[in-house]
């Protein structure tokens, strides 16, 4: 393991324990529910890509041979940005904010499934699907049309940017949007960024762009 994903894994394991010292002493049931979800929903998404793309957990588990440096500092800041949903959450708790009503926490678990639904599903059929962004000349690096890849150009950033979306809801918080939001934000920076690298680098990847217009959502973005 890397530097990279060695802070990774640390700024997981303050994901478990942060949050709930921000709500402070009081039950906190929308934090363990998230919690609960989350792990649920990633212990589904693991064990689809290892069936569908067995290899890639080898290539995901630390940054390849010309990864670029900006997208080095992308990845150390995204998970602890990701983790500041659920602190902001737990410190609006403290604070007795405004709880949003039972009814979010559903539409949070419908979200949650679709964002890491469409995550897999891009796992599952791209071999390139690596941690970073660079072009893996070396694993004879190609576009990949396959799944989601018909229609969307990034449908993996798509599926992250609704768990983000997600977690406000399942954490019945108001408050948490804004951490939120900035998550979606910093993945469209990512996003946008990869995209010039991939129209620039990799052979075929602009008459692509032809057939699959959009980024994330068909007919928006």
């Amino acid at each position: 393991m890397g530097p990279l994903g060695l802070w990774n894994g640390l700024v997981f394991a303050a994901w478990l324990v942060v949050p709930f010292a921000a709500a402070g002493p009081h039950r906190w049931p929308a934090g363990w529910l998230h919690l609960a979800a989350l792990a649920a929903g990633l212990a589904a998404h693991q064990a689809w890509v290892a069936h569908h793309n067995p290899a890639l957990r080898a290539a995901r588990s630390r940054p390849g041979p010309g990864t670029k440096g900006w997208d080095v500092g992308w990845n150390a800041l995204f998970w602890p940005l990701h983790a500041s949903v659920a602190v902001v959450a737990g410190l609006e708790f403290r604070a007795r904010g405004a709880a949003l009503p039972p009814v979010a926490w559903g539409a949070g678990l419908l979200l949650l499934a679709a964002g890491l639904g469409l995550s897999a599903w891009a796992a599952g059929v791209n071999p390139f699907f690596e941690g970073t962004v660079r072009i893996q000349r070396e694993r004879g690096h190609r576009v990949v049309e396959a799944g989601p890849y018909r229609r969307v150009r990034h449908p993996g950033y798509a599926g992250l940017a609704l768990v983000a979306a997600a977690s406000p809801l399942l954490l019945r918080s108001m408050a948490a949007w804004w951490p939120a939001l900035a998550v979606v934000t910093w993945l469209a920076l990512r996003t946008a960024l990869e995209d010039g690298v991939l129209r620039r680098e990799l052979p075929g990847y602009r008459g692509y762009c032809v057939r699959a217009r959009w980024r994330w959502v068909p007919g928006v973005w």
